[in-house]
């Protein structure tokens, strides 16, 4: 169904047709899409439904949007989250998660939980089944909610997943072909993880070209785990040219907060310029991007008040960062699945997060222009060192880049990355890197690294080394008494 050669250009129309036919004809829900159809239905849809009209608003207007996850595996719960994620979360945008069968293509083992869902009147899987309920169904969901559907797939196979979404009504999907495939499969290659997403923003463009903006996101949270701002802003950049290469011309990026305030800011604001300025480097002068801020992705609290004040600082943070939306959390994130009450209190809590951040603007201090330059530099410094390997070709670049370490992802369960980055905290709360692995970064960058983390250490008496990466992704999930001990909790009351 993809060519054998790996290359960042656009798919040809007459391949993409051929493509289109073998792949819709895998699952019976498949036959249900007609493009044709599906555009005269999308061009209906009214304004406020479409997230690519929504985003461009938000974004003329300053508004920093709330955007939720969540999936039940029948059509009755699945649209009583979305109801409630709407009326009382008051959700700008609603989410459909894909179960986990789904997203591996496993779509009769999605069916048999589906089916054991209805019969016990609980969800068995993970999330909805988009490609089991089909086009109608999706039709039926985009019907009963006033907001756009956003599909979040958790995939490096959205091929069917994003004909039938598409389709039904869901004008967003979050996915891209380096940011998933490195973080959630084993053997899967980085190369059929873009071919896959090749496909799909090639039918984008086909969209767009029939009159029908769809939105396009990439998911840059990675592996849930601190991934130093470089990384992700780097891979951002490399996923977005490859979508412009096959006509997307409007493509949201992700980034996971770190959790300290100046270094999310700063990320941000250098994740969407740099991402303009290799597009236009590249020839696309026309492609329209902005920022989402995901809640933090470590380890969670399971004390709720300490649950809400991340959960507020989420919102606080995308929305002093300049982002256009925050993707939330809940306090339940520690325990499981949330409950749509549970989700809809968390948008609530990151909703009055952006509200406190009004007027907030941290761009002219001292030490937000450091970081800028620090920044600024790594990023650039990978990104260029992609398109060199590569020969200006991104799809090429990135895998060669990924095979030397030029570009690597902590704790990946991919065979393909190096995972030799080691992330940790610094005294300040920054995340560094302990081990940049073979990352072609500046002497001065490196020294500045070691030189923040061995004073972090030699504070905490610690040893400076691998144990501080370790401790920093269990941290924010430890109890409130050990991360700030009471002034009394050391004095003798004898």
């Amino acid at each position: 169904m993809v060519s054998a050669a790996l290359e960042e250009t656009q798919i040809p129309l007459d391949e993409f047709t051929r493509m289109r036919r073998d792949n819709l004809a895998r699952w019976p829900t498949g036959a249900d899409v007609d493009l044709d159809e599906a555009v005269a239905y999308l061009k209906a849809l009214p304004d406020h439904k479409n997230l690519a009209k929504v985003t461009r608003r938000a974004v003329a207007e300053g508004r920093c949007l709330t955007q939720p996850r969540g999936g039940f595996a029948t059509f009755e719960m699945h649209k009583n989250l979305l109801e409630t994620l709407d009326k009382q979360g008051l959700a700008d945008v609603v989410p459909t998660t894909t179960d986990s069968y789904t997203r591996n293509e496993r779509f009769a083992e999605a069916q048999r939980g589906a089916d054991e869902s209805e019969e016990k009147g609980r969800s068995m899987l993970n999330g909805f089944p988009v490609v089991n309920a089909g086009v109608g169904q999706c039709r039926a969901l985009t019907a009963a909610v006033n907001r756009p559907i956003i599909a979040l797939t958790g995939t490096s196979f959205p091929r069917l997943t994003g004909e039938i979404t598409y389709a039904g009504g869901f004008t967003g999907y979050l996915g891209s072909g380096i940011a998933y495939t490195t973080s959630y499969t084993k053997d899967t290659s980085i190369a059929e993880g873009i071919r896959n997403y090749q496909y799909l923003d090639r039918l984008v463009a086909l969209y767009q070209e029939k009159g029908v903006e769809l939105h396009r996101r990439q998911p840059g949270f990675l592996t849930g785990t601190n991934i130093p701002p470089c990384i992700g802003i780097a891979i951002c950049i490399a996923d977005t040219l490859l979508a412009a290469a096959q006509g997307v011309r409007q493509y949201g990026l992700e980034l996971g907060q770190t959790l300290h305030l100046v270094q999310d800011a700063v990320s941000i604001e250098v994740c969407n310029d740099l991402t303009q300025e290799y597009l236009k480097r590249k020839g696309y002068n026309d492609v329209f991007t902005t920022v989402t801020s995901l809640h933090w992705m470590g380890a969670w609290p399971v004390d709720r008040a300490q649950s809400f004040g991340l959960l507020v600082y989420g919102g606080f943070a995308a929305a002093v960062g300049g982002a256009l939306s925050v993707t939330t959390k809940s306090v339940a994130e520690a325990k499981g699945i949330p409950t749509p009450e549970e989700n809809a209190e968390g948008l609530r809590a990151a909703r009055m997060g952006i509200y406190l951040a009004r007027g907030v603007n941290l761009r002219d201090l001292p030490e937000y222009l450091r970081e800028k330059e620090i920044l600024e530099t790594e990023v650039r410094v990978i990104v260029d060192k992609i398109l060199e390997v590569g020969n200006g070709d991104v799809a090429i670049g990135t895998v060669r880049a990924l095979e030397a370490g030029l570009l690597d992802v902590p704790w990946s369960p991919n065979r393909e990355c190096k995972s030799a980055i080691m992330p940790a905290r610094d005294g300040d709360g920054y995340l560094r890197m302990v081990d940049s692995g073979n990352l072609p970064l500046p002497k001065r960058i490196l020294d500045y690294h070691r030189e923040r983390l061995e004073a972090a250490a030699n504070a905490s008496g610690k040893v400076y080394g691998p144990d501080l990466a370790i401790d920093s992704v269990y941290e924010l999930s430890e109890d409130l008494g050990k991360l700030m001990p009471s002034m009394s909790s050391g004095l003798s009351h004898g």
